[in-house]
């Protein structure tokens, strides 16, 4: 296969040349690229020399890849590395793999060089199809690949996992009539609800602040510490009783809570698990906002109450907090409580902290292979501002906990592009 150029807009792509080395070898020490892609870490500056000088070119001669330097078409600086990083010359199939070096980022480089190889595979290999990759969580990747036009199909196993990554990715795919100019706006363009969220679930998992009365409370990510915390009060006869967590709970369903499925549901970017942690740090509660795969708006969320801190209002503060950080940072719409009819804790934890009930749904709850009834509620999100500062103390009688806490079994996804 003969090395190409390409031009899209004001970028030029061009094969790599052997004085690309240094700027390889600067660009491939952010920690970004470091995490998310295959480059060795650490990266010396032989891996650049070896990449630019031999393994490149040798993918172009042999036609099992096509690797391009992203270049600022009026000044020749690096601003990226794009290409199709494998070619299935038997199913006529590429896949497509990018970096971007942090002072490019932000201002559509990389969805160009993307879409302008993608264009070349199809126009001038005759490919018929353009796949992408990255482990779940690289939702930089997953961005720039949706504004390039792929279709995100899945997940996968990866057969070749990060290190210090999980071992499933996201796959995507284009297809030649895929590729047509993007539309004025896209779900995946700057400043809409996918790209906002992308940027949120990107990053690590924030702590946020909430207050009980005169007593500062907050919600931070689970941790090990809490596992014991997290045991006894899955075990508690009151928090079994209410909610669909195992009647035999181990500690190695806790484990998997804590290390595997919270993380992973972060990761994906559908859900947000956190412990309520009392002002010296310790496990008070776990509370959960999870996302709506059907409709962006819309979330539900779920706690319990370590049996130690009933009665104290964590409850209902972290409620707010967590529904006041959906509502600001997630751009949800409303957010849904539901509890087993009788559990009046968690109806009073909710309506303190401003949630409207709706009524009652019948056999809405799976309850151990049983179908129960729930009462059903709703905040929306011009309801917190006055409900906001009425964080009351929940009533001793009763803990607050509502069903679908805990070790929910969730997929896990991880590669990078």
């Amino acid at each position: 296969m003969e090395p190409t150029e390409l031009h899209e807009a004001d970028l030029l792509l061009r094969p790599w040349q052997p004085s690309d080395a240094e700027a390889v070898h600067r660009a491939c020490q952010d920690p970004d690229i470091q995490r998310w892609t295959g480059v060795p870490s650490p990266y010396l500056l032989e891996h650049a020399t070896h990449f630019v000088t031999t393994l490149a070119p040798q993918r172009w001669a042999d036609g099992t890849g096509a690797a391009f330097a992203v270049c600022d078409a009026g000044t020749g600086e690096l601003l990226g590395s794009c290409g199709l990083v494998t070619i299935d010359q038997v199913l006529r199939s590429g896949e497509v793999g990018y970096w971007t070096v942090p002072g490019a980022r932000g201002r559509g480089v990389t969805v160009r060089a993307v879409r302008a190889v993608s264009r070349w595979a199809f126009e001038v290999l005759g490919l018929r199809r353009v796949t992408w990759q990255a482990e779940v969580g690289n939702h930089a990747s997953r961005l720039v690949a949706l504004r390039a036009g792929f279709r995100i199909d899945g997940r996968l196993r990866l057969a070749d996992p990060h290190p210090g990554g999980g071992g499933d990715g996201w796959v995507g795919s284009l297809l030649p009539a895929d590729l047509v100019e993007p539309p004025p706006t896209t779900p995946a363009e700057p400043g809409s609800l996918v790209a906002r969220r992308a940027a949120v679930f990107g990053r690590p998992q924030p702590v946020l602040p909430a207050t009980a009365g005169d007593v500062a409370i907050r919600l931070r990510p689970l941790a090990d510490r809490d596992l014991d915390a997290i045991v006894a009060t899955c075990r508690d006869p009151e928090t079994q009783r209410w909610t669909t967590l195992p009647l035999s709970y181990q500690r190695s369903d806790a484990e998997s809570f804590v290390r595997e499925i919270a993380p992973t549901v972060w990761a994906r970017g559908v859900a947000a698990e956190f412990a309520i942690a009392d002002p010296d740090d310790r496990y008070a509660g776990s509370m959960s906002l999870r996302l709506s795969p059907t409709d962006p708006g819309l979330a539900d969320v779920g706690f319990m109450a370590a049996p130690e801190a009933r009665g104290r209002g964590f409850v209902p503060a972290a409620l707010v907090a967590i529904c006041a950080w959906g509502f600001a940072v997630l751009g949800l719409d409303r957010i849904e409580w539901r509890a087993n009819v009788g559990n009046v804790a968690s109806r009073r934890a909710a309506e303190k902290a401003g949630f409207v009930m709706e009524g009652t749904a019948r056999g809405a709850i799976d309850q151990r292979g049983q179908r129960v009834d729930a009462w059903v509620g709703a905040l929306l999100a011009g309801d917190l501002p006055a409900r906001a500062d009425k964080t009351e103390r929940a009533d001793k009688t009763e803990p607050a906990c509502t069903g679908h806490t805990g070790p929910v079994r969730a997929d896990r996804t991880g590669r990078s592009g």
